[in-house]
């Protein structure tokens, strides 16, 4: 039986990994930094290991014995101190790197992430050659890519590294997006930026530990893949069938996008200087990604790891439909 160590056992993306590995017969360990996240990757079928992210003891501890580290844990909000994403994205992926080695691990496979890429520009059928947006105006774009420079730097004595992107992650058991977009959308907050008729692609959580299980086999070392549902999607089509499976009516209102920009720099400014508590009602992040296409190519993870959605768009669809109810 293979053994795993897995970071974010308790969210969206970990927690579904955890049970696709118990599934598949492997044996999990997953580190837990509370009660409530040990509880949640004991009810998924792992072990819980106590630490964070900061506690390279428990890392190495939870990782020996391991024939893969799934490091899923990060930062995901779009707006926050830069030292919070620095201490999570950064260098706590330094320090899983960093204890799987120690521990013997001989495989580290990183959930990357497309956001790596972005400084406001739109992304159109990019691959994995695509330049990181080491210099981002969104910290969270910025520290993921650094974490992936972090990831490839540290494959080294023992340890092979892969990375793995997914693009906007949907699906049963979302506690982050969907809810923001629900409560957005009851509120009346919620708008189209620029219409919201721009393309992106979008990875069912299904489709993205698919992609994860696959690089664990056979991912070359140093290695970067996209992984997506296949063919990209109207951004508004799709966020309104989100939320039309929680019996919620998508927006009509729209703000221009150049406004939506101008007022995200001014918000973010004015929360980082004066300073508030809290994020700003728009952040440069949110107002890229409901703007600006982002379509990606994982035509490297077809061919190279044998990669194929295993969830199709309507099956998603109608597994949040049956969950709502």
């Amino acid at each position: 039986m293979a053994g795993a160590f897995v970071t974010g056992g308790s969210g969206f993306i970990g927690g579904r990994l955890i049970e696709r590995l118990v599934r598949d017969g492997w044996s999990v360990r997953a580190l837990a930094r509370s009660d409530a996240s040990a509880a949640a990757v004991r009810a998924s079928g792992a072990e819980p290991v106590r630490g964070d992210l900061d506690d390279v003891a428990a890392l190495t501890s939870g990782a020996r014995g391991a024939a893969v580290t799934f490091h899923a844990a990060a930062n995901v909000a779009d707006f926050g101190p830069w030292g919070d994403f620095q201490r999570i994205n950064v260098d706590g992926t330094r320090n899983v790197a960093r204890a799987s080695r120690a521990a013997g691990v001989p495989r580290l496979v990183h959930v990357g992430t497309e956001a790596a890429l972005l400084h406001g520009q739109p992304l159109i059928h990019a691959d994995e050659t695509y330049p990181m947006a080491f210099r981002s105006p969104a910290f969270y774009s910025r520290s993921k890519a650094l974490a992936e420079q972090v990831v490839l730097e540290e494959s080294r004595d023992g340890l092979e590294a892969v990375v793995v992107r997914p693009r906007f992650v949907w699906g049963r058991g979302d506690t982050t997006l969907l809810p923001l977009l629900v409560e957005g959308a009851r509120s009346g907050m919620l708008r189209w930026v620029g219409g919201g008729r721009h393309l992106t692609s979008i990875t069912h959580v299904e489709n993205t530990v698919e992609g994860l299980v696959l690089a664990a086999e056979k991912g070359r070392p140093g290695r970067v893949y996209f992984v997506t549902d296949g063919a990209a999607v109207v951004f508004r089509d799709f966020v309104g069938e989100l939320l039309e499976t929680q019996g919620v009516e998508a927006p009509t209102a729209s703000i221009p996008a150049p406004v939506a920009r101008a007022l995200a720099a001014a918000g973010e400014t004015a929360w980082r200087v004066l300073p508030l508590a809290g994020s700003p009602p728009l952040t440069r992040f949110a107002a890229w990604v409901s703007s600006v296409e982002c379509t990606l190519d994982d035509s490297r993870a077809r061919g190279e790891l044998g990669y194929a959605p295993v969830v199709s768009h309507e099956q998603g669809l109608r597994e949040l439909r049956e969950a709502a109810r």
